[in-house]
């Protein structure tokens, strides 16, 4: 959620204001016109999003935590970031619920100057990610592009990020579909899900990556 002026419209003689917008899939803005400007006055730029450029890639090996009592493991290590249906456990390859990632990382270089605004990107996220860094909550994202501002929130060195990934139920519905009834998990009168069902894609998919722009003061 972020509020920003407009730097690129335009008027016309007849009372018209445009404004080029940008919304990537699923996405909403609020266009407010809330500050009285010259009828003459147009904007000094030609688009209202800056550019963001990738500044470094955050890689593993990351700390997962999955919910024991939806069959999950208390904690595993993933080396690189991957589909949790491509895992061999059964645990992890059936989950369904929440998982939360961690990862400890310092800053590059380059971002240390103070004089930029500073974006994590979470790559590609199945279903829904809510994003913690240094404590500090940034909030959730369900949508592409997958991103939230964390200029006020990150340090130097020693930045702890933790992302919560939720999932949708099929998998672990499939999961159990191939269990005796009495080691289910679940009670569904739900009955597409077969045990040889196909599990939908799921987890922090990534590249998880930070992205930079000159921050306008």
């Amino acid at each position: 959620k972020e509020i920003r002026d407009a730097v690129a419209f335009t008027q016309t003689d007849d009372g018209r204001t445009t404004v080029p917008l940008k919304l990537p899939p699923r996405a909403s803005i609020f266009v407010v016109f809330r500050k009285a400007i010259r009828a003459s006055q147009g904007g000094t730029a030609t688009t209202n999003w800056p550019d963001l450029s990738p500044a470094t890639e955050i890689k593993g090996p990351w700390a997962v935590q999955f919910d024991p009592q939806w069959g999950g493991p208390k904690s595993a290590v993933f080396q690189e970031l991957e589909d949790w249906t491509r895992r061999p456990e059964p645990g992890i390859k059936h989950y369904s619920g929440t998982a939360t990632y961690r990862k400890t990382f310092d800053l590059p270089e380059n971002l240390r100057q103070g004089n930029q605004r500073v974006y994590l990107n979470l790559g590609k996220v199945n279903n829904l990610a809510e994003v913690r860094l240094n404590g500090k909550n940034l909030g959730v994202v369900w949508t592409a592009p997958w991103q939230v501002e964390i200029t006020d929130a990150m340090k130097q060195t020693d930045n702890l990020l933790e992302i919560d990934i939720v999932n949708l139920w099929p998998n672990r519905l499939i999961g159990d579909a191939a269990l005796p009834p009495d080691k289910r998990l679940t009670k569904t009168n739900v009955t597409k899900f077969k045990k040889d069902s196909p599990l939908l894609p799921s987890g922090l998919l990534g590249p998880v990556s930070m992205m930079a722009e000159d921050r306008v003061e």
